[in-house]
């Protein structure tokens, strides 16, 4: 009965709709690239039902082959206690690429709600047809709608079909002058994941990472006469610290890769569509780099902070007219692109009887494929003793600008600073504003001696020779052998160097986990399964005492066998590494399956814990 109400219920939200948000959208998609030759849809879709007079537009630079074919949609959700309804009709067209170039197919028309809309545009880039073969590629959910060229058959991986790029963008640069370098995947096959990564030390260069969207997104791309499926790694920008040819080494990745192999059993080939996957390892190394680094000109300034880009000076003061003993702030702003972390402070020169204190240095940029691109705030505070009329002459700074090749010199205005006498008692107590921390009195070091009457005690009555006095000698001596004792027992526990691996295999797996939990929350992706790998690997390391070096999934299961744990929590151990392993890169909800991944290795790992047997 309950069902029946609830099936009414979604029946009559439907049907009067009451419950939509009303606003209609009209929108058109497309892949980005494909291939000469290549098929692939382009869909209109509209957020209503009320439809009528659909137009396509002109679609030059492709055939038709099919469309338009018209599909309804519409949906009802329940969210504590609301309930909405969606609706929407799609037209859909078959196309197929004629020629290379970019094109762009004109919004479609349409009547909706009575009201004419008119769809987005969309740009489609069609790249040269693959030279080395056509066809269909195994490269997993990673394909947009255009097809990658055709991986080499058998169960090996060449190296046409999976490798690695190493880019520079500039070869030839100044030192301290930003560059981008680019680590990008080119795959004709069905990459699952990287066991290892070891990236070079750039070596001089100080280097910063380009922070990437966590979800990566695939491109074709023709590279070399064959239409790859695409994506940047990893991004850095380098800084060169010295003149010379500096050597970006080679990078190594050891890839995982699920390979198709043809099945000759007619029935197992029925049921799994004539192939299966095998897993094939395959390591890559990027060709090294060599950098020309110049040194910069000779005739720097005198003032030159080392700044190697475009920049600006900007200064300012909070007051001209002041009294003794008060604080006088100088703001200095430095601002542009380049290598502005790596700048020196430029010098504020204040009058000798001044009190200068550190400055207060306040970075506000971020990071651009041309360096670091924002403004550093200088702020100098000096506290006036004396009063007078004072110049705090202007400030110059000196740089190397890109552009023109050549030194620049910036100058800041001179102010000229009015001081009075300060009224009332010139002792005053004054906070370093960098710190907060240390007071200064001024004026009171030297203090009165105090004058009042002192008690004498009479003899006997005094601390020395007490009890309590000897108390305090013998508690402290009872503590500290109790202590040592305690300690050397410790010191015994913990010689024994696998006992303590064992001991603490949970909680170090425990807390991996907890970090594991806290990527997940950020939506890490690649970071998340690299934390819950290390937590399974490094917990069945330590529980059995065998570096991680010396285990592999075919020893993993004898040793467990072995320390009495039964083959079905083997087998349960054994998925759960796997599923991490191919979850990092297979296609579908990626927040769905990062969850399930760490539940499930969070409750093998409780479950190994309570059964291995020492």
């Amino acid at each position: 009965m309950r069902k029946i109400v609830f099936l009414w219920i979604a029946l009559i939200a439907v049907g009067m709709n009451v419950f939509a948000d009303g606003k209609v959208s009209f929108t058109a998609s497309a892949p980005d690239a494909v291939a000469v030759g290549d098929q692939f849809r382009l869909s209109y879709t509209v957020t209503t039902q009320k439809v009528r007079d659909f137009r396509a537009p002109s679609m030059k630079g492709f055939d038709v082959l099919m469309g338009p074919s018209r599909s309804q949609q519409s949906s009802v959700q329940m969210i504590n206690g609301q309930t909405t309804s969606t609706s929407s009709i799609t037209f859909t067209y078959i196309l197929m690429a004629t020629a290379e170039g970019d094109f762009t197919i004109p919004g479609a028309t349409i009547t909706a709600d009575g009201n004419q809309m008119v769809s987005n545009s969309v740009q489609v880039r069609v790249l040269p047809a693959d030279q080395a073969a056509n066809g269909a590629s195994g490269n997993g959910g990673k394909q947009s709608e255009g097809t990658a060229s055709r991986a080499s058959s058998g169960t090996s991986v060449s190296n046409s079909d999976l490798f690695i790029t190493a880019t520079a963008s500039k070869m030839t640069v100044y030192e301290q002058e930003a560059f981008l370098l680019t680590y990008k995947i080119y795959t004709l096959v069905d990459l699952r994941m990287f066991d290892n990564v070891k990236l070079p030390d750039f070596k001089g260069f100080h280097s910063q990472e380009v922070e990437l969207p966590n979800d990566r997104r695939w491109g074709l791309e023709h590279y070399k006469g064959r239409n790859y499926q695409s994506t940047i790694y990893r991004q850095f920008v380098l800084f060169p610290q010295q003149a010379g040819k500096l050597t970006i080494d080679a990078a190594r990745f050891d890839a995982s890769i699920a390979k198709a192999t043809q099945v000759a059993d007619p029935f197992e080939a029925f049921f799994n569509g004539g192939s299966n996957y095998v897993e094939v390892k395959k390591t890559i190394l990027t060709p090294q780099l060599t950098i020309d680094v110049k040194p910069l000109p000779a005739g720097k300034p005198a003032d030159f902070s080392g700044g190697v880009g475009e920049f600006n000076i900007t200064s300012s003061i909070n007051s001209t007219n002041v009294k003794t003993n008060d604080a006088v702030t100088v703001k200095l702003v430095i601002s542009g692109t380049g290598n502005l972390k790596l700048l020196s402070n430029p010098e504020v020169k204040f009058p000798e009887d001044f009190e200068v204190y550190d400055p207060k240095v306040d970075n506000k940029f971020r990071l651009t494929n041309s360096g670091l691109s924002g403004s550093k705030v200088i702020e100098y505070l000096a506290i006036p003793r004396n009063a007078g009329t004072y110049k705090i002459p202007a400030v110059k700074f000196s740089y190397f600008d890109i552009n023109s090749r050549s030194y620049k010199t910036l100058t800041t205005e001179e102010y000229e600073l009015h001081v009075e006498k300060g009224v009332g008692n010139a002792a005053q107590t004054i906070a370093n504003f960098t710190s907060k921390e240390e007071l200064k009195v001024l004026n009171e070091d030297i203090r009165f001696i105090k004058q009042n009457n002192v008690t004498l005690s009479p003899k006997g009555d005094f601390f020395f020779g007490s009890l309590t006095y000897w108390l305090l000698y013998l508690i402290p001596g009872i503590a500290f052998i109790t202590f040592f004792v305690i300690y050397r027992k410790q010191i015994a526990a913990n010689a024994n160097v696998a006992k303590m691996r064992t001991k603490k295999a949970n909680k170090v797996a425990v807390k991996r986990m907890k970090q594991a939990g806290k990527l997940l929350a950020e939506n890490k992706k690649d970071a998340f399964y690299d934390e819950v790998l290390k937590a399974l690997w490094g917990y069945i390391s330590d529980k059995l005492n065998i570096p991680v070096s010396r285990l592999s999934k075919d020893n993993i299961e004898e040793e467990l066998r072995n320390y009495g744990v039964n083959d079905a929590l083997i087998k349960e151990f054994l998925d759960a590494l796997n599923n991490c392993e191919f979850a990092r890169f297979a296609p579908g909800d990626d927040n769905q399956a990062m969850d399930k991944v760490y539940s499930a290795s969070l409750e093998v790992i409780s479950k190994m814990e309570n059964s291995i047997k020492h």
